[in-house]
């Protein structure tokens, strides 16, 4: 399996969780049921736990990392699926950025925004 048609793959159960929910047998649905509120806490939770894995040393650091931010990128998922968006929509973002330096991207935005 590709790593695009992995996230994909992913991306359809969410998505198919949020149409078909059965909030006692899916982890996803019960936090859909739960809104933007309890999958932000998700999010909020996993990021921190992302963060306190990236300090920790060697090997056993760097799995525990590995495992925290895959933690975190399906929780974010799960946020685009309740928004009804997609991660292609992600991909499609981290596209136009390509070739742009981080501070002209950031600058740009900035500017679109006043």
């Amino acid at each position: 399996m590709t790593k695009s048609s992995i996230m994909s793959d992913l991306m359809s159960v969410i998505l198919d969780r949020k149409r078909n929910p059965q909030a006692e047998k899916s982890y996803v649905a019960s936090l859909m049921k739960g809104g933007v509120s309890r999958i932000g806490e998700k999010v909020i939770e996993e990021a921190a736990e992302v963060v306190e894995a990236g300090h920790e040393p060697g090997d056993p650091g760097r799995e525990h990392l590995v495992k925290e931010v895959a933690d975190l990128v399906f929780h974010a998922m799960v946020l685009l699926g309740y928004r009804d968006l997609h991660w292609d929509d992600v991909e499609a973002e981290l596209g136009r950025r390509s070739g742009i330096s981080g501070i002209a991207e950031k600058a740009a935005r900035k500017s679109r925004a006043e």
